[in-house]
């Protein structure tokens, strides 16, 4: 479902690049990615990555994932979690996300390296024709607290 205001977020905006950058991330850096799928792709952005017939959103998202993981990896990246979702247990009710994922990287350089990678970028249009609306939140690890257990 759609946010009330019908706004998608596909992007990071200029602003929101900023901001993450002026957090001065030290060290490791994952990607906490919600996804939420067309019901049919849309390739009309990139029409050489059309295939010749229609497919859902989830399928165009599979052949993202397919054409990214080698560059993540030569990144030094890892996708740590691919997961199915739906509606939230505590959330708006109308609202649900099709995949998470975790997407860890060793630096903030690294991801910057990886997310300009004129490659990776060439296959980009796949994820463009998957999505209708995603949430992107860089994560960096805590240590627990002392006496915490796991």
């Amino acid at each position: 479902m759609k946010p009330a205001d019908n706004t998608r977020y596909l992007e990071p905006t200029q602003s929101a690049g900023m901001r993450f950058m002026l957090r001065g991330i030290e060290g490791g850096v994952t990607m906490l990615n919600l996804l939420r799928f067309r019901e049919i792709a849309d390739y009309s952005a990139n029409p050489e990555l059309a295939p010749a017939a229609p497919i859902s959103g989830a399928e165009a998202f599979d052949r993202y994932i397919c054409h990214t993981l080698p560059y993540l990896r030569e990144s030094g990246g890892a996708l740590t979690l691919l997961a199915v979702g739906g509606p939230w247990l505590i959330g708006p009710e109308d609202e649900r996300w099709d995949k998470a994922m975790l997407v860890r990287q060793s630096s903030v350089a690294s991801f910057l390296a990886f997310a300009s990678h004129a490659d990776y970028l060439a296959g980009l249009g796949h994820r463009t024709a998957a999505i209708e609306d995603s949430r992107l939140l860089p994560l960096t690890e805590l240590a627990l607290p002392p006496g915490a257990l796991l």
